[in-house]
């Protein structure tokens, strides 16, 4: 009979679910996973700092490209780290047909991480991608594949066309991704050329090593999404994440006309609940995900026929987790006195999609902080790829500056209450962009609804937790907890 992980650890942030954790969490027999959102930027921030404690060398030391890994680590790498005031260095923001250097640093970025969560144990690791960031998916995943990743996971959109780069890459073959363009009338531009591509040939240097396809599993807010998937993706679905409205991070939105509630969050009814019976006719595996960080509501899903659980608030609290010690130490704070607020905002995310964010002073949830706030888009990871009336592909994002925004064909009520999660996220884990020398980029953290639960994981008179405490309190009631579940996982 097979076997699968009980815990999936969610793919959080950019870096907030960092290589320690998932590291973490698969030595002990779960399922660990890395975000690979924005990993290139990080890696270049990373090695601007002075690689501390040498891991990026460890990993570019073992691509199996090594004059890539030089000319990268020779570009960015900077002894004893920038100056405090100076800022990171920014990379060009990708396009349908990036630079080779951003397509080259995020292979390496992406086999860095997951190389490093791989080390000292022999059970599997995965990544996380979003949907909504299209353009480095190819080289991203290859990059991921030369590390041996296991699992590759994917929400914020329905990624169809992902099992088949999957089953592409994994025999070396060149692998395309389609592109979704909008700002166009049907059949207008008809003829431009859409797909990405990414061929692993024109990046080899010697023979291409042999690859394993990671499983893929699919992150799904609804019933219709799930048998979606299954219908119409181009290769094999090999699991099902199904994530409730609770969920940190990008939320579904709700199925019909937008409503909100008095405080002005999006309001999800009876359409939104899953039919879990109905998930379990679909033949394949699935996790529930949202407001699952307890053993009580693991044992739950395990009766209900769901293979386990994905959770990621719990983990972002961690010892190991990127998310930075004095953002982590605060909302703990908030937490044991069940004081913590989380909103789901319906126009933070320049995708339109609801996010979730913790009420935090300081951060840009407050509307102080960002008012304060100038708007710049340097990073550009969300920018929507669009028409321009010549018949090109322009990007631009609602959260960067207005005039600018407006003049690439936007309306101007997009604008409004948009946020720049690209900074925000990475100034979460420690990596600010310095502005003007003295101004930081300020916070945003994202968290699930059941953020004021976290501190059942805080044993008296400690102030921290850590990923095994989180696994062996959420195994505490399951039977068969000590079971092996890593032979479907291989």
């Amino acid at each position: 009979m097979l076997q699968f992980p009980k815990i999936i650890q969610g793919g959080m942030g950019v870096g907030v679910s960092n290589w320690r954790l998932a590291q973490a969490v698969s030595k002990l027999g779960q399922l660990g996973v890395v975000s690979g959102t924005a990993l290139d930027s990080l890696f270049v921030r990373r090695l601007a700092d002075g690689d501390q404690g040498g891991y990026m060398r460890r990993g570019l030391d073992a691509f199996p490209f090594p004059e890539m890994a030089k000319r990268i680590w020779n570009e960015y790498f900077v002894s004893g780290g920038k100056p405090a005031d100076a800022p990171y260095p920014n990379l060009p923001m990708h396009q349908k047909r990036d630079v080779r250097k951003l397509v080259e640093l995020c292979m390496v970025s992406n086999f860095v991480e997951v190389f490093l969560a791989k080390e000292d144990h022999k059970n599997p690791v995965g990544i996380n991608y979003l949907e909504k960031v299209q353009i480095p998916h190819l080289p991203s995943i290859y990059g991921a594949m030369l590390a041996g990743v296991g699992y590759v996971l994917m929400g914020a959109g329905i990624p169809l066309h992902i099992p088949g780069v999957l089953d592409a890459l994994a025999l070396q073959h060149p692998a395309e991704y389609k592109l979704m363009i909008t700002g166009a009338a049907q059949g207008q531009f008809a003829a431009l050329d859409t797909p990405m591509q990414f061929d692993p040939a024109e990046y080899a240097e010697g023979r291409l090593p042999v690859l394993r396809r990671p499983k893929f599993l699919a992150i799904v807010s609804s019933n219709t999404l799930a048998s979606t998937m299954l219908r119409r993706s181009n290769g094999k679905v090999d699991g099902l994440v199904i994530e409730s409205p609770t969920a940190g991070g990008h939320n579904a939105p709700p199925r019909g006309k937008l409503q909100l509630n008095a405080a002005g969050e999006p309001i999800y009814g009876e359409r939104d609940r899953v039919n879990i019976p109905e998930l379990r006719t679909l033949g394949v595996p699935f996790w529930l995900a949202g407001g699952y960080g307890n053993a009580e509501k693991l044992r739950k899903a395990l009766d209900q026929g769901a293979a386990g659980v994905q959770i990621g608030t719990a983990f972002a609290f961690t010892q190991e987790s990127g998310l930075r010690s004095d953002l982590k130490q605060r909302l703990l704070q908030q937490a044991a006195a069940g004081a913590g607020q989380v909103f789901t905002d319906p126009l933070a995310s320049p995708t339109g999609f609801p996010f979730k964010v913790a009420q935090l002073e300081g951060t840009s949830s407050s509307q102080d902080a960002y008012e304060k706030r100038t708007r710049v888009c340097d990073l550009g990871y969300l920018r929507e790829p669009y028409f321009t009336s010549e018949g090109g592909i322009g990007y631009r994002c609602a959260a960067e500056p207005v005039a600018n925004y407006v003049a690439k064909g936007g309306k101007v009520e997009d604008t409004v209450g948009r946020k720049c999660l690209c900074n925000s996220l990475l100034s979460n884990v420690g990596y600010a962009q310095v502005r003007n020398g003295t101004s930081l980029e300020p916070a945003l953290v994202t968290i699930g609804d059941d953020l004021n639960t976290v501190a059942q994981f805080l044993a008296p008179g400690r102030d921290s937790y850590s990923a095994a405490d989180v696994v062996e309190r959420l195994l505490s009631l399951s039977a068969d907890a000590t079971e092996p579940v890593l032979q479907a996982m291989a």
